[in-house]
């Protein structure tokens, strides 16, 4: 994800052209693959072994080389070899802007220096943007204290980095009372907590996302594309509930529910995360309180 994030930083402040940045990411890409095709091209998985753990991805909150140990394919030791041969993000993006001659290694640093100080951000919270640690990345764009919201926000974007997009990127969120958009998808529920869960967007950013999770090449309709948002957010919820559950606590989750016109979430405490997907933005809303009306 911190690749992205300073690519956009670097174009933004003009250090590097947007023609640029894309070859760098061509060069990433062809440079980097998914730990199962890795694996299944080490020969430590086959084919059927890397498809069930990618389908047990969307059921369940755990990292990929987490759930080959959990079923006896890998050990420990053949995930670490596999996650060194995969690389890192962020160090792949640096080596191609310098191997490009670009920028070079030290204004990388410095550009990196001027972000952190304009963001406000600790040596800590750049090492967690840097590591690639979703667990650690996320919090540090979400606006509140509250350990629920930064929870919830967590399983959200962990989840659209699993099924959506691995490039997605995120912008801080912001409280707000209310947000209108061309078309919304949400699941709200009850139990010993309370929360509504809302992906808004215009029609044509919302279709992109829904192909992108689907696989789909096609999405007919405004309904299906947010058919598939409702889906998705029922994922999020769906994992959030099963370990609150393991906590002791209970949480009913109620259907969710597309509007397919111009709509508004309303509340007094509204969080809004924008997510960027490719070229498209939608926004990722939650509050944790009762009181949310949805029109």
């Amino acid at each position: 994800m911190f690749d992205r994030i300073m690519g956009k930083y670097f174009v933004d402040s003009g250090r590097l052209q947007q023609s640029q940045l894309s070859q760098v990411y061509q060069i990433q890409e062809s440079n980097r693959a998914r730990l199962g095709v890795i694996a299944v091209a080490e020969k430590l998985l086959t084919v059927v072994q890397a498809e069930e753990i990618n389908a047990l991805q969307a059921t369940m909150d755990k990292r990929f080389g987490d759930i080959a140990i959990e079923r006896g394919y890998l050990n420990q030791a053949q995930v670490d070899r596999l996650l060194l041969l995969q690389g890192n993000e962020f160090l792949t993006f640096t080596q191609a802007i310098v191997d490009r001659g670009f920028m070079s290694l030290e204004e990388v640093d410095n550009a990196i220096s001027s972000y952190q100080s304009e963001k406000g951000l600790s040596d800590e919270q750049m090492n967690a943007l840097k590591s690639g640690d979703m667990e650690k990345i996320i919090p540090i764009f979400v606006d509140s204290q509250d350990e629920e919201y930064r929870h919830l926000f967590t399983y959200g974007i962990k989840n659209f980095y699993r099924l959506v997009d691995v490039h997605v990127t995120i912008d801080n969120s912001k409280a707000g009372h209310t947000i209108q958009d061309e078309c919304v998808g949400y699941q709200q529920f009850n139990g010993d907590l309370h929360a509504t869960v809302a992906i808004l967007g215009k029609d044509a950013d919302i279709q992109k996302v829904a192909k992108s999770y689907t696989k789909e090449e096609f999405i007919e309709t405004r309904e299906d594309a947010l058919d598939a948002m409702c889906e998705l957010i029922n994922c999020i919820n769906g994992l959030y509930a099963t370990d609150k559950s393991k906590q002791g606590k209970r949480i009913d989750l109620e259907p969710p529910v597309f509007i397919s016109k111009f709509a508004e979430v309303s509340g007094e405490d509204l969080h809004i995360m924008p997510v960027h997907s490719s070229d498209s933005t939608i926004y990722l809303v939650i509050s944790m309180r009762d009181d949310v009306s949805v029109k």
